[in-house]
């Protein structure tokens, strides 16, 4: 700007010192101009330099609050479609850990005398031990955590078949090795212990002519004890489809003639021969399964060496009814299948008077329906019984005719895999004498699975 001063005031002096008037006056016009002009140009570069001046605040205030403004939420992170493998390996197999743990407690008031300390009675619902003929006591209190299980699983592929073994373990089967007064101890018990190699399996396993899915869900270890068929034991059982096969230990229970003690006879030669069938439709399950057994005794001391055939069918389902809920069935019958329903509640045959078996006949069925009212919470209304066909001139009068059972329970799961429940359950047991006790429980239980 001050070099275009500089060039105008020359310019204006050359003019002024310049000879004539009419070159005057064209000199004044054409400074006038040109100051016009450059008067123009400033303005205008006034005006540009207002502008970037502009811009630039314009700038400075987006970057300000570029820097300001809260940092965008993070991009969530995807979420894995991959499911959760359980269990671990070791070598060529997928090794799982798992059970439970139940804690129950129970009152219990029996019309015909109070079991002894120690009897699985105080534990669980054994039709066969309900006291008859004894006084009236007052309600017993027992506490118990016997019931808790755990087990171990392995399957995997070697040399290109499918191998599998199962090890389970509880400590309801057997007596405690303590008492109340101090420890409460139990004794671990083996429950199922068996290989599976393809379609069969070599081991210690429900007997196939057991139906465990229809068992009625029950705060009791069994249940339906008395309608159900309930043995586990060592077999060398083959599958294909829905038909099994197995060949399974004996064991003959024997009534002494005119009555007395158990004979556990321990003198099989032939294995227990079971077969089953299931069918299976969107309506629900049903199975129906077959045995076919030698009974045999043998006691030198006695002169006593005979055998017997045992046989027995059986049919169960689980029919639903609705979203949730089911019926579930189940009906046995029999000679000589003693020892395979209701816990033995009858023998599998009694001796005559010439030392032969005689096979005894059996009746046993239940009936449940389950009923799921909300989520997490249900109940369960069981009716088992059954009906054992004995001959009075070979058994005695103290031989056990019937028993019978009635259940109802609720039970909520707050969280997964945790319950919480109660059951009241009222049991009776007849004598061919006409004898006959009952009695009353209820249970309260709690039982975490992991």
């Amino acid at each position: 700007m001050g070099r275009f001063r500089l060039l105008g005031g020359a310019a204006a002096a050359a003019l002024l010192f310049a000879p004539g008037a009419v070159w005057a006056q064209d000199a004044n016009a054409a400074l006038e101009a040109r100051i016009a002009q450059l008067e123009a140009e400033l303005n205008s570069l006034k005006s540009e330099v207002a502008a970037a001046r502009t811009q630039q605040s314009a700038q400075a205030q987006d970057i300000i609050r570029l820097e300001t403004r809260p940092a965008a939420p993070p991009a969530p992170t995807p979420v894995s479609t991959t499911t959760r493998e359980e269990g671990f390996r070791i070598g060529d197999h997928t090794v799982k850990f798992g059970g439970f743990v139940k804690v129950d407690a129970m009152a219990s008031r029996y019309s015909g005398g109070d079991p002894a300390n120690g009897d699985l009675l105080r534990d669980y619902h054994l039709p066969g031990s309900i006291p008859v003929g004894g006084a009236d006591e007052d309600t017993a209190m027992d506490f118990n955590a016997r019931q808790t299980r755990f087990w171990l699983t392995t399957d995997g592929l070697v040399g290109g078949r499918k191998v599998g073994t199962r090890l389970e373990m509880d400590f309801q089967s057997l007596p405690g090795t303590g008492d109340q007064r101090i420890t409460s101890a139990s004794t671990p018990a083996l429950r199922r212990a068996f290989v599976t190699i393809d379609n069969w399996l070599i081991g210690q396993e429900w007997t196939n002519f057991q139906n465990t899915a229809v068992l009625p869900e029950s705060a009791d270890f069994v249940g339906a004890a008395e309608g159900t068929v309930f043995a586990r034991q060592v077999q060398v059982r083959y599958t294909r489809g829905p038909f099994s096969i197995a060949v399974e230990n004996p064991e003959t229970t024997v009534t002494p003639f005119g009555g007395g003690a158990r004979i556990i006879a321990d003198d099989n030669s032939l294995p227990d021969l079971t077969a089953r069938y299931a069918i299976s439709r969107p309506w629900g399950d049903l199975q129906f399964a077959g045995l076919l057994r030698q009974l045999k005794y043998e006691n030198p001391a006695s002169a006593v060496d005979d055998t017997a055939t045992g046989w027995g069918l059986s049919a169960s389902t689980r029919l639903k009814v609705g979203a949730q809920d089911d019926i579930r069935l189940m009906l046995t019958g029999g000679e000589g299948i003693g020892r395979y329903v209701g816990l033995n509640f009858s023998n599998d045959a009694v001796l005559d008077a010439s030392g032969q078996l005689d096979a005894i006949g059996v009746v046993a069925g239940f009936a449940a329906y389950r009923h799921v009212w909300t989520p997490g919470w249900r109940s369960s209304l069981i009716w088992s019984a059954q009906k054992v066909d004995n001959d009075v001139l070979l058994t005695g009068t103290g031989a056990n005719r019937s028993a019978q059972s009635l259940h109802a329970n609720l039970i909520w799961s707050p969280v997964t895999a945790f319950d919480v429940g109660a059951e009241l359950m009222f049991a009776d047991r007849k004598l061919e004498s006409g004898l006959d006790g009952d009695m009353t429980r209820l249970i309260l239980f709690a039982k975490y699975g992991f």
